[in-house]
């Protein structure tokens, strides 16, 4: 589009578009900080403090509190998922001038079915973190509601990966 208005703009003026030529590489996304943290899977000691970490780490930048508040609740539900369901994760936390980028990958059972697992109530939690006030079905319907893009891929018997995005 913006090369087709580039030619238009120099015709009307009377410039040939062999006289220069137009760069529509995309601009690489300058990253003003990249951080790995790790989850332990069953460790309800220490559910919460990545995304605690995470939350803290946003507002030392200055973010706007908003926008900081919906990182950290995603990012915590997709960590107390990761802490219910799965052996480890890595989550990564990537921040550009435009976005912030939230890659929980986890090594898990999978979820075998995404489509129903977005929807509210869903939810395979056991009785005992039910009993603890655990497991609502309301994890990634939370996560889909408060970034502004998600992708959920994941594999049965080999973990789930949550790429959630946030637009500054």
């Amino acid at each position: 589009m913006y090369d087709a208005c580039v030619r238009i703009d120099t015709l009307l003026r009377g410039i040939s578009s062999s006289d220069f030529q137009v760069n529509l590489q995309p601009k690489q996304e300058e990253i003003l900080l990249n951080h790995d943290f790790l989850i332990e899977g069953s460790n309800f000691a220490a559910a919460g403090m990545v995304s605690t970490e995470i939350k803290s780490i946003l507002k030392k930048i200055g973010l706007d509190p908003k926008l900081v508040r919906r990182v950290a609740i995603s990012t915590y539900e997709g960590e107390m998922n990761v802490v219910m369901h799965a052996k480890r994760a890595k989550v990564g936390l990537a921040v550009t001038p435009r976005m912030i980028e939230v890659i929980i990958d986890d090594e898990g059972k999978g979820i075998p079915d995404v489509d129903l697992a977005m929807q509210e109530g869903f939810t395979t939690a056991t009785e005992e973190m039910r009993a603890m006030g655990f497991g609502s079905g309301m994890g990634l319907p939370n996560i889909k509601r408060n970034s502004d893009k998600l992708n959920v891929k994941s594999e049965v018997g080999v973990g789930t990966t949550l790429e959630m995005k946030f637009f500054i």
